[in-house]
């Protein structure tokens, strides 16, 4: 029998998918608990509708990430730091410093979740640092380190 789960099931899939399952299965587990319902034709037609809805406003946010990729890789942000000999900084650079720089300089509030940082920024200069945008949408943002 088809049936198209309403919450995730570890065995079944993910809430929103077109899934196979015995008839007993979801006639006595899936149905009176509410993980499941029946594929019917009324049913069916109603979850392509919320399919094509779903897609569509995933192609729209794939958009504006990618022109948010286009207007950070234009920019550059410049942060100012003290620093000792050999160009080393007291301290280092975040991506809470780059995230808080990024909106007040740009304008472009990003989550500092979304920069990648492998460490953070410990010497002076020009560094890539990656931010992810979007799920396959990585933009790389230009950060000068300027010595106080």
């Amino acid at each position: 029998m088809k049936v198209i789960l309403l919450k995730d099931h570890k065995e079944l899939g993910k809430a929103g998918e077109l899934v196979e399952a015995k008839d007993g299965f979801a006639r006595n587990f899936l149905f009176p608990r509410k993980v499941a319902i029946e594929a019917n034709e009324e049913n069916l037609a109603e979850w392509k509708k919320q399919k094509a809805i779903e897609e569509k406003e995933e192609a729209e946010n794939k958009k504006a990430a990618l022109e948010l990729k286009k207007k950070i890789e234009k920019s550059k942000v410049e942060l100012k730091a003290k620093a000792g000999e050999g160009g080393k900084l007291f301290g280092a650079i975040t991506s809470k410093d780059i995230a808080t720089a990024l909106d007040k300089q740009i304008g472009i509030k990003i989550d500092k979740k979304k920069i990648e940082l492998s460490d953070n920024i410990k010497t002076s200069g020009l560094t890539n640092v990656n931010l992810k945008l979007y799920p396959e949408v990585n933009a790389t943002l230009k950060v000068s380190v300027v010595t106080e």
